[in-house]
C-alpha cells in the first residue's frame, strides 16, 4: 500500500499533538518494551531487524513533511512542522534515536527489557514516543516466534519419548499453513518468518522471501507437492482412486514425500479401499512416502483411527523405543490445530504405541492468527526524562491493575554468564549511556546497540537467530 509509505503517519492521531505535553525544558527520553506476563513465561525475540531495515532506513523527506503538515491540519491535530523539518535539515532525514535490543533469537523470560529506545538530539526528545505504534507492533513476530518455539518443545518432548532420532525429525513437524488466515501480507511475512525461526517447513512462500530480503537466508523454509480438495473432487466421487493414482504417477518417486488430501467423502474408505487396498503396490513400489491428510472430524480421535487403519494396510516396524513406525506412509493433520489439539492427539497415539515420528502438523489461523498483543501483554513505556539537565524516573502504578506497573529509570537488561539468569536494572543517573554500567560479577550486559541515528549496527543472518533460539 503505496498511499502508507510516509513514516510520519506511521503512527496514532494522538501521537502528534504527544510533542506539547512534556515538561518544559525537556531534552530526552527513555523507552522501553517488554512482555509482561502471558501465556508464556519466556518470549522468542525476533523482527525488529526486519521493522528498522522496513521502515527507519529510508530517510524523511520535506515533501512528506509536507503531506503530513495537510494531513494533521485537516484531521484536527497540532504537528510538530519545525521539529520533523530539523530532522531532514540536521540529521538528513534519518531519526536521531539509538535502538537496544537483545540479540534476536534470543529467549527471554517475561518482565524483561527487550529493546530500550532513547532520544540522542534534544531537539527530539519527543521521537522515541512517537514511534511507539510502529516498533510496537513487534509484538506480532514476537508472539509467533514465541509460541511456534514453545510447540516445538511440546512436540520435541513426545519425539524424544517415542523417536529413535528426535533431532532428525522435529524441524518438519509442524507446517505452516497460515498464509490466507492472516491479515496482510505483511502479517503473513513476518508471521511466517517468526515460525521459521524454529521449523524448516512452510506453505507461506512470503515468510521466506521475508527472510531472505532481511536476514540474508537464501531458502528458509521447505514444501512439498500436495494435494488440495479441488485437485482431487474435480475427478469426481466414482474416480476418487484416480485422482489419487494420478498424484502417485506425477510425485511419487524414491525417497519423495507426497501429500495427499483424503476426506473428500470418506477418509476411512479413502484408507482401507483405494489407499490399502486398490493404490497398495503403487505406494511401496514408488518409493515414495504417502502422506495421508485427513481434514475433517473430531482431531484426536481421527488422527488416531487412521494410524490404525494405516497400520493395517501398510504394517509397521517397532523402533528401539518400542514404539510403532509406520511403514511407507505417515498422516499430517492440518484441520483444528492449535496447542491443545496437538497436545491431545500427541497423548492419544504415543500411549496407543505409535511414534510420534508418523505425524507432522499443518497450523493455519492459530499460528499466525490466533494471537494479540495481549497474548504476551507487550508494553512499550517512557521509564526516564531528562529534564533542565536531571534524569528523572518516569513510570506508572495503576492501583486498579498492579500488573501494569512499569519500570523506573534508564535501564540495562543483564544475563548471568554461568547460570543463564536475566535482570532488568535501572543505571545510575550520571553514566552517560546505560550500557556504561558496570555489572556485578559474573553478569554481562544482554542488551546491544542494533541502531543508531538511522544506522544499522547489527545485520543478524537468519542461522545467527535459529542457533540463539536453540540454545
Amino acid at each position: 500500500m503505496r498511499h502508507l509509505d510516509n513514516l510520519i503517519l506511521n503512527t496514532d492521531s494522538y501521537k502528534a499533538s504527544h510533542w506539547l505535553q512534556y515538561p518544559p525544558q525537556t531534552e530526552a527520553t527513555f523507552f522501553y518494551v517488554e512482555s509482561r506476563g502471558g501465556v508464556y513465561e519466556r518470549t522468542v525475540f525476533f523482527g525488529l531487524q526486519a521493522i528498522l531495515k522496513e521502515y527507519l532506513a529510508v530517510p524523511v523527506t520535506h515533501a512528506q513533511v509536507d503531506e503530513a503538515r495537510d494531513f494533521f491540519a485537516a484531521h484536527g491535530e497540532p504537528f510538530n512542522e519545525a521539529g520533523w523539518r530539523h530532522i531532514v535539515d540536521a540529521h538528513g532525514g534519518r531519526l536521531p534515536l539509538r535502538i537496544r535490543a537483545v540479540p534476536e533469537g534470543s529467549v527471554v523470560p517475561t518482565h524483561q527489557a527487550l529493546v530500550t529506545i532513547e532520544s540522542t538530539d534534544p531537539a527530539c526528545y519527543w521521537l522515541p514516543s512517537y514511534l511507539e505504534t510502529l516498533l510496537l507492533r513487534l509484538w506480532y513476530p514476537v508472539t509467533v516466534a514465541t509460541q511456534s518455539w514453545h510447540l516445538k518443545q511440546l512436540i520435541r518432548q513426545y519425539l524424544d519419548l517415542s523417536c529413535d532420532d528426535p533431532a532428525a525429525q522435529i524441524g518438519f513437524k509442524l507446517h505452516d499453513f497460515g498464509a490466507r488466515g492472516v491479515s496482510s501480507a505483511e502479517s503473513a511475512g513476518l508471521g511466517a518468518a517468526a515460525h521459521l525461526v524454529n521449523f524448516f517447513g512452510t506453505d507461506t512462500v512470503s515468510g521466506v522471501l521475508t527472510a531472505r530480503a532481511y536476514y540474508g537466508e537464501a531458502m528458509a523454509g521447505y514444501s512439498i507437492p500436495a494435494a488440495e480438495h479441488s485437485t482431487i473432487t474435480s475427478w469426481g466421487r466414482d474416480r476418487e482412486v484416480d485422482a489419487y493414482r494420478n498424484m502417485l504417477r506425477q510425485f511419487a518417486r524414491p525417497g519423495a514425500l507426497v501429500a495427499v488430501v483424503s476426506d473428500s467423502y470418506d477418509i476411512y474408505t479413502a484408507i482401507r479401499e483405494h489407499w490399502g487396498k486398490t493404490l497398495r503396490d503403487d505406494v511401496v513400489a514408488s518409493g515414495a512416502t504417502l502422506v495421508v491428510r485427513p481434514d475433517s472430524g473430531e482431531p484426536v480421535d481421527v488422527v488416531h483411527q487412521c494410524l490404525v487403519l494405516l497400520d493395517e494396510a501398510f504394517g509397521h516396524t517397532v523402533n528401539a523405543k518400542g514404539y510403532k513406525l509406520l511403514k511407507h506412509v505417515r498422516v499430517i493433520q492440518g484441520d483444528g490445530i492449535n496447542p491443545n489439539s496437538i497436545r491431545a492427539i500427541l497423548e492419544r497415539v504415543t500411549k496407543a504405541g505409535y511414534s510420534a515420528e508418523n505425524l507432522a502438523f499443518g497450523m493455519g489461523g492459530a499460528l499466525l492468527q490466533g494471537i494479540n498483543r495481549d497474548t504476551q501483554k507487550f508494553a512499550l513505556k517512557c521509564s526516564a526524562a531528562k529534564i533542565a539537565g536531571q534524569w528523572i524516573d518516569v513510570f506508572k502504578a495503576p492501583v486498579t491493575d498492579p500488573g501494569k506497573q512499569s519500570k523506573r529509570g534508564r535501564l540495562a537488561l543483564l544475563r548471568h554468564r554461568e547460570f543463564g539468569s536475566w535482570r532488568t536494572v535501572p543505571v545510575d543517573e550520571t553514566l552517560a549511556r546505560p550500557e556504561d554500567h558496570v555489572p556485578e560479577p559474573g553478569w554481562d550486559h544482554a542488551l546491544e546497540t542494533v541502531w543508531e541515528n538511522g544506522v544499522l549496527l547489527r545485520d543478524w543472518t537468519f542461522a545467527q537467530v535459529r542457533e540463539r533460539s536453540n540454545v
